[in-house]
């Protein structure tokens, strides 16, 4: 699909006929999968091309960022790692000069060649131009539209070959802005593929370009345009402009050089040249009128002169048709109304495929299709012959690599009803151009080249009047946005993203307009507008998360990283942290440990461990911002601490003021698990008195009274406060065991224990029934179990072990 050399089968044509104009021969677009995922958006999956191509990515550098253009989730950015930079950039020699001058000029139309007329009455201007441009001085030439400004121009870049190092360079200023232009200047002489210099790059290497710029089509003057020539002082510009732009400011030194209309005589040459033969009586005293409502442009003399060569051939058709030209009648001479505006009337004349490419050419605001996107646009595959027709007419006219309809040609067309058709051609021109954009085989670079003509598309269908336009302007300008950011078109790539973002906005197609969103915010990065790419990249990461777009997601919070980063700012929680430009990690903030207790919280430092092992030096802003860091880490690592050591005290106070009455001490018997809550007494020492007091059992625990006194050396004295009377009967000592009935601690209720009989026992009873305490305890459950003082019996339960 080489638009330069095109086959009738690259269009899809097969099975197309002339009958439906406004839908492009070939399929016109991928099927639009919704999913923000999709790998294969953007590319052709039909029968006649098989499955979806792979995603293509194109690395570019820009200043010290590596762009990573992707065509699915969104360009990726990060700092250039090292070996990764590119070179310095190279001047072109003479040869590729040459090369790439006649690559930048419009193809010629298909037909017979034509021969350019002469300049009339132009030498003497002409010779003054070149010594201005001769002597390093900058020129505007300054002329209505239809003036032959162009022609002339051709003719200057022609004699000014060889008076600058530089040679001669010659841009397009239409619909391009002053950065745009110094983009264009460098890319003309500089060889730097895949690398697109920032700011400061740009206006070291354009400075030392010493040059003469043909610039045509000068679209801004004033402070703009003294900037521009400022970035440039080696070299020497020919501007050339029409009235109504604003004019230099006073302080560029620009000559101005008015180029006005031909007289009578030069008009009648040329309408002579033009009409190529001499005129008649008629025919010269209708030139005569023409240069006077004209005031002797030379477009309207072409024009005149292509409407007597039709009707020189309408009357050679009529004599050679049967009955001779008496049966049609003559054909008369165009009036002076026609000749003034002759558009209408010259494409009435011409075939069906050339009014076919007029009405595209309205459609689009006056931007002509490349002729070889023609046959597939009108269904014919000699289409592109067209363009020769149009040409020949006087119809379209160059301008820049492209062909625009000529001055005044839209609005009389439209005034004759082409325009009428114009939202059905913009949609399928938009349908062909998504569909071609995102073919495999279309380079960037040829894309860029129908840039104009994409923009055009997109401008007719973003309103959405109609059914299905909203929806093919956001399919055209995703698959044409990736193209046209490799391709280094920025001004055309961020115009198409705009315009994507609005019609996604207004078609409700959230996942699209989160990608426009994140590529403006990647684009906005790019030139150092920070504010925008963070309200941009935020916006896309919140629509993304609502998609639950997880890689689309990520792409927009490492570019927003790259954002707080380049700022000086605190990234958001989550953001993954860039890589530094060394390809190190960043310097960690690490906390230190807790202190043992005894450190005081406010002397908690944080420790900054950086990758890089070298030290460097630092910037004051980055110190300031380094330091904020550290400071803003040693708060929050004391504040938490302050926080823990306040939380354990608070504990360990409230435990220590109510301890549960439940709890099992192993030391202790059931009954001496709390001072307030004694075992109950039987019921005649209840009669006779308060029972003694039990004491402890080991004089290891807190608040033991002394070892008895006994002969048999027993540590646990009685219940009734004397010693055994059976020496044999010894208490072992407490153990520190478990025991292994414990109750539960929910309960505030003292331990159940077995209540002896209403009466006390006969003492005729050597073995009363054992206590219904735990077996693990170390003395009897209740001092009623034992025989009375000084009864001479042995102690009726025996503490076990």
């Amino acid at each position: 699909m080489d638009p330069t050399s095109r086959g009738p089968e690259e269009h899809g044509q097969h099975g197309r006929g002339p009958d439906d104009p406004a839908t492009p021969a070939h399929p016109a677009g991928p099927h639009r999968d919704s999913s923000p995922n999709s790998a294969s958006r953007g590319y052709p999956s039909t029968p006649e091309f098989g499955a979806a191509a792979p995603v293509r990515t194109v690395q570019l550098t820009s200043g010290d960022y590596l762009l990573t253009v992707n065509p699915v989730d969104g360009s990726e950015i990060e700092p250039c790692p090292p070996g990764e930079q590119p070179a310095s950039p190279q001047r072109y020699d003479a040869d590729e000069r040459a090369a790439r001058r006649s690559a930048a000029l419009p193809p010629p139309p298909p037909g017979p060649a034509r021969v350019r007329p002469p300049l009339l009455e132009r030498q003497e201007v002409r010779e003054r131009l070149t010594r201005l441009l001769a002597r390093g001085r900058s020129v505007r030439l300054t002329g209505p539209a239809g003036s032959g400004r162009t022609s002339l121009l051709e003719a200057l870049a022609e004699d000014c070959a060889d008076l600058a190092p530089d040679g001669v360079v010659r841009l397009s200023g239409h619909r391009r802005t002053a950065a745009e232009l110094l983009h264009e200047l460098y890319a003309a002489v500089y060889a730097s593929p895949g690398h697109r210099p920032d700011e400061a790059q740009l206006r070291a290497c354009v400075h030392d370009i010493g040059a003469v710029v043909v610039l045509d089509d000068l679209e801004f003057g004033g402070a703009a345009l003294q900037d521009f020539l400022d970035a440039t002082p080696e070299c020497a510009y020919l501007l050339a402009a029409t009235p109504d732009v604003a004019a230099p400011s006073a302080e560029s030194h620009v000559e101005e050089v008015f180029l006005g209309g031909l007289d009578r005589a030069a008009g009648l040459k040329l309408l002579e040249l033009a009409t190529g033969r001499p005129l008649s009586d008629e025919e010269e005293a209708l030139a005569g009128d023409l240069w006077f409502e004209s005031e002797g442009l030379p477009l309207r003399f072409m024009q005149a002169g292509a409407l007597l060569r039709q009707r020189d051939r309408l009357l050679a058709d009529a004599v050679d048709a049967e009955g001779g030209p008496e049966e049609g009648g003559p054909v008369p001479l165009p009036s002076l109304a026609e000749a003034a505006a002759p558009a209408a009337l010259l494409a009435s004349r011409l075939s069906e495929s050339a009014r076919a490419t007029l009405e595209f050419a309205v459609a689009l605001g006056g931007e002509v299709p490349h002729q070889a996107h023609l046959p597939a646009l009108i269904g014919d595959t000699h289409a592109d012959a067209a363009l020769g027709e149009l040409a020949a007419a006087g119809l379209v006219g160059p301008t820049g690599a492209r062909h625009r309809l000529a001055a005044g040609v839209l609005t009389q067309l439209e005034a004759a009803g082409y325009g009428d058709t114009a939202p059905a051609r913009a949609h399928g021109a938009a349908q062909h151009y998504a569909w071609w954009a995102g073919h495999p085989s279309v380079t960037a670079e040829r894309a860029t080249a129908e840039s104009d003509a994409l923009l055009a598309a997109l401008g007719v269908l973003v309103p959405g009047t109609e059914s299905g336009h909203l929806g093919s302007a956001v399919l055209l300008a995703r698959t044409a946005a990736p193209a046209l950011a490799a391709g280094l078109a920025w001004g055309a790539w961020e115009r198409v993203l705009r315009i994507g973002q609005e019609a996604a906005r207004l078609a409700g197609e959230v996942a699209e307009e989160a990608y426009f969103h994140h590529e403006l915010g990647v684009l906005a990065l790019l030139g150092g507008q920070l504010e925008r790419a963070r309200t941009e990249l935020e916006a896309s990461i919140g629509m993304r998360g609502a998609l639950a777009d997880k890689r689309g997601t990520v792409a927009g919070r490492r570019a927003l990283a790259l954002v707080s980063d380049r700022d000086g700012t605190t990234p958001p929680a989550g953001l993954p942290v860039s890589r530094r430009a060394d390809g190190a990690a960043p310097p960690r903030a690490v906390s230190a440990a807790p202190p043992s207790p005894g450190f005081a919280s406010d002397e908690i430092q944080t420790v900054v461990s950086r990758a890089a092992a070298e030290p460097q030096e630092e910037s004051p802003r980055k110190a300031a911002v380094a330091g904020t860091r550290r400071n803003l880490a040693a708060a929050g690592a004391g504040a938490l601490l302050a926080v823990v050591l306040g939380t354990v005290v608070t504990l360990g106070a409230i435990s220590d003021d109510e301890t549960p009455p439940d709890t099992v001490r192993p030391d202790r018997t059931t009954g001496q698990q709390d001072d307030d809550l004694p075992a109950d007494p039987p019921e005649d020492e209840l009669s006779s008195g308060p029972a003694a007091p039990s004491t402890p059992s080991t004089s290891d625990s807190p608040g033991s009274g002394s070892p008895s006194d006994s002969p048999s050396g027993s540590e646990s004295p009685s219940p009734s406060g004397s010693p055994s009377d059976d020496p044999t009967t010894t208490k072992p000592p407490s153990s520190s065991k478990p025991p292994t009935t414990t109750k539960p601690p929910s309960s505030s209720k003292p331990p159940t224990t077995t209540k002896p009989p209403t009466s006390s026992p006969p003492p005729s009873s050597p073995d009363p029934e054992p206590s219904d305490t735990d077996p693990g305890s170390s003395e009897p459950a209740s001092s009623s179990a034992a025989a009375p003082s000084g009864s001479g019996e042995p102690s009726g339960v025996e503490s076990s072990a």
